[in-house]
């Protein structure tokens, strides 16, 4: 892996750093200071203004904008595709002295400092301003978003005239001009506005979506004079102070965004009640309870989810940023809303969310909050008539999920990925499998995932096929996770996760009859299921062909994989990185150089399915094969590596599992964070050197300890407990936090888990 670490934030285990102001990492820190709570994301940018380098950027979950495509003369490709929208900047601030405007791209200053607690989630920034004069002007600022209220969010700005005493004028308010990098466009319409007493507020609403958000912002301030500006799309409230030397002057901004992502009556009626009500409720909010709020959903959140490590300061710091992003990206606050690739950090990806959604953020939520990964499995559960409209588009029955998408819609323009790539219903269908195996959640899979399965098992039956000598079923001209190989035939993931998806239907289809009859009776009804289609699954899943070579033990990852060029992939040049830039698209697809784990993800995915042989023998043929061109991929590798005990090389592959955006290994942390490779760092841990394995019937675990740490520890809920597990040189201590006689394997052996720590050997 020729990539480096970039290291410029102080190390600290519990804070984010910045000593001193870098305009070339500007963009880079926008997106490491981002903050988040689901409902809403904005990025770290300079509030008072910078002329510099920069994206201003506000995001809300569902709130998008469409853009229409070429239409193509072929079938099945798309001629609409959506984007999660840059919306307004709330926290709109200039500061002026002297006629001068503080600027940090122009403005003389020194000490400057940014901090993230991520104890808090409390970002601030500070600095001081040297004027052309040589006056001197401390600033202060803060930031937060409420994690216990979604909508609010707030600012508060400390002025402190160091050696003189003068007017010092601050700008602040709402501006919804802010351009949408993607198109260029500013993407909204304001349609009101309002000032009060205290208050502003302006109505904006999607160019084409029809969607809206409400902008307000509750202002607390003692200063002579205020006066309102309104532009187009814009309004900002002028204040004047009375600076004294050496005291400070506080400025208060509380904002709340009211967002309309539906367009139905309902919807609509919902909203006009919030804003007829707003100025009351904001009117009720305080500084102090907001901030005593969110420090203590914070303090809880803490408590029950880190990871500590001892003797490794650097990945210590990088893994509880990744939690603390996890937590800001979703935590089951808001019903039908999605993990784009990106979060709420930036336009990459347009905010799609994509199939890593179920494969890598999923664990992370089943065992830290469940009640958010079931939302997250909701979100399939209420866009299956779009993936049911896609099947019909690409000549499939039943439902076929987009490979991208925010409303359920296919967003992904390129065909060999939208119309080849079954993974991502293959990976809906693996998700609420791995849902209900740690939870137990029955009523949710029969009520929720059962419909779901029955559609994706339909897709599957119409989108495979029989081999010639009709002895065998797979599926054809495919595109599995590798993403290097393009219109093959028998992929053996896509094969081998079809076969387990309509097992996992037949299987709850069984169960549901056995306990629910009526409810069964009334599901076949409703999806016209009949027992000649429910025959015709069980008979393709028998028939499933999963290339294998019995004398290697290596699982071909498509028919005629074997035969394929060969290419020492040690041989590359360094500077021909990443592949996409530097190769033909064409030449890519001519050999065996994989992009990503397929067969292996796989035997992750279904780890208990294979032997210890099987996986040795299938990760040291394909290891070498892989360049590891997504940031996915090394995390993969490293929890396999430390199965198989190669602890070096699985310490190697973790080398930047948990601080690929805070050290900016792939140099695109500015276009904002990798939200999938973030979760794929807690799996690293937990997974990986934790050894936890959670597609069997007990937990399993098989921790190790890498070389490099003296210790760590890690928490998991699971079935309404949360089990302790710490490891050190003197042995792993397991316990759970109740109590509850949870029953889990230790390096394949039966343990029953108490209040009382069990210590049992590390097993190398």
């Amino acid at each position: 892996m020729a990539k480096s670490a970039d290291i410029y934030y102080k190390v600290h285990p519990w804070k984010i750093i910045e000593k001193g102001f870098n305009k070339d990492y500007a963009r880079v820190s926008e997106s490491v200071f981002s903050l988040g709570n689901e409902y809403m994301g904005t990025r770290g940018y300079f509030e008072e203004g910078y002329s510099g380098d920069s994206l201003i950027g506000n995001y809300f979950n569902g709130i998008y904008e469409a853009a229409e495509l070429e239409k193509s003369g072929y079938k099945g490709i798309i001629d609409r595709t959506e984007f999660i929208v840059n919306s307004a900047d709330w926290l709109y601030t200039r500061i002026e002295a002297d006629g001068e405007a503080a600027d940090l791209n122009t403005a003389a200053f020194r000490d400057f400092e940014r901090v993230l607690d991520l104890k808090s989630g409390i970002l601030t920034r500070s600095y001081t301003w040297v004027l052309k004069s040589g006056k001197k002007l401390r600033l202060e600022f803060e930031r937060f978003l409420s994690m216990k209220e979604a909508e609010i969010a707030v600012q508060r700005i400390k002025i402190t005239p160091v050696d003189f005493s003068g007017e010092i004028t601050l700008y602040s308010g709402i501006d919804f001009t802010q351009i949408h990098h993607m198109t260029g466009n500013c993407m909204w319409n304001v349609t009101e506005a309002a000032s009060e007493d205290n208050a502003i507020s302006l109505l904006g609403n999607t160019v084409s979506t029809d969607q809206s958000l409400l902008v307000s912002c509750l202002f607390q301030c003692d200063c002579e004079e205020k006066t309102d500006y309104k532009e187009e799309k814009k309004l900002v409230r002028k204040f004047l102070l009375s600076g004294e030397e050496g005291k400070t002057a506080e400025f208060t901004k509380i904002i709340r965004n009211i967002s309309r992502k539906g367009t139905g009556y309902r919807e609509k009626e919902e909203f006009q009640k919030k804003c007829r009500e707003n100025s009351q409720v904001l009117k009720s909010l305080s500084y102090e309870k907001l901030r005593e709020d969110t420090l203590s959903w914070w303090e809880e959140t803490w408590r029950d989810s880190d990871i500590a490590i001892e003797g490794d300061e650097l990945n210590q710091q990088g893994i509880r940023y990744c939690i603390f992003q996890m937590h800001q990206t979703y935590h089951g606050a808001d019903k039908g809303t999605i993990i784009g690739a990106k979060g709420l950090t930036g336009e990459a990806y347009s905010g799609n969310t994509f199939w890593d959604t179920e494969a890598y953020c999923l664990p992370f939520y089943i065992f830290n909050n469940t009640e958010a990964a079931r939302h997250l499995l909701e979100f399939r559960y209420l866009t299956l008539p779009e993936a049911m409209e896609r099947a019909k588009a690409l000549d499939c029955k039943g439902a076929f999920y987009p490979i991208a998408t925010i409303t359920g819609r296919e967003c992904c323009s390129l065909w060999q990925h939208a119309s080849l790539q079954l993974q991502a219903s293959t990976a809906v269908a693996y998700g609420f499998w791995h849902y209900e195996n740690i939870t137990g959640d029955e009523e949710f899979i029969f009520e929720k995932g059962l419909p779901i399965l029955i559609e994706l098992s339909r897709m599957l039956a119409s989108r495979g096929d029989w081999s010639a000598d009709q002895t065998r079923y797979g599926f054809y001209g495919v595109m599995g996770p590798d993403e290097f190989q393009m219109m093959v035939n028998n992929n053996c993931y896509t094969n081998y996760l079809g076969k387990k998806t309509l097992e996992y239907t037949l299987e709850v289809l069984q169960r549901c009859a056995g306990k629910d009859p009526a409810g069964y009776q009334e599901i076949r009804k409703e999806r016209n299921l009949t027992a000649e289609e429910i025959g015709f699954f069980r008979n393709i899943a028998e028939h499933m062909y999963i290339p294998y070579d019995e004398e290697t033990g290596i699982f071909e990852q498509h028919e005629g994989y074997f035969n394929l060029p060969h290419v020492d992939i040690n041989k590359i040049p360094i500077a021909e990185f990443p592949l996409y830039h530097h190769w033909t698209y064409d030449r890519i697809y001519r050999n065996d150089m994989l992009k990503q784990p397929d067969v292996l993800m796989m035997m992750l995915l279904y780890n208990r399915d294979f032997t210890e042989e099987q996986l040795k023998n299938n990760y040291e043929y394909y290891e070498p094969r892989c360049i590891h061109e997504s940031s996915l991929s090394p995390s993969v590798h490293s929890i396999l590596a430390s199965q198989l005990r190669k602890e070096e090389e699985a310490y190697k592959f973790f080398g930047f599992a948990t601080r690929m955006d805070l050290d900016n290994y792939n140099r695109n942390t500015g276009e904002g964070l990798h939200t999938t490779s973030i979760a794929a760092a807690w799996m690293n841990i937990v997974y990986g050197f934790g050894g936890m394995r959670s597609d069997g019937k007990e937990l399993s675990f098989a921790p190790s300890l890498p070389e490099e740490w003296k210790g760590y520890s890690f928490k998991v809920h699971f079935k309404e407990d949360v089990i302790l597990t710490s490891v050190d040189e003197a042995g792993i201590k397991i316990s759970s936090r109740k109590g509850s006689g949870i029953q889990v394997l230790i390096y394949g052996k039966p343990y029953t888990l108490g209040q009382e720590e069990l210590v049992i050997p590390i097993t190398r």
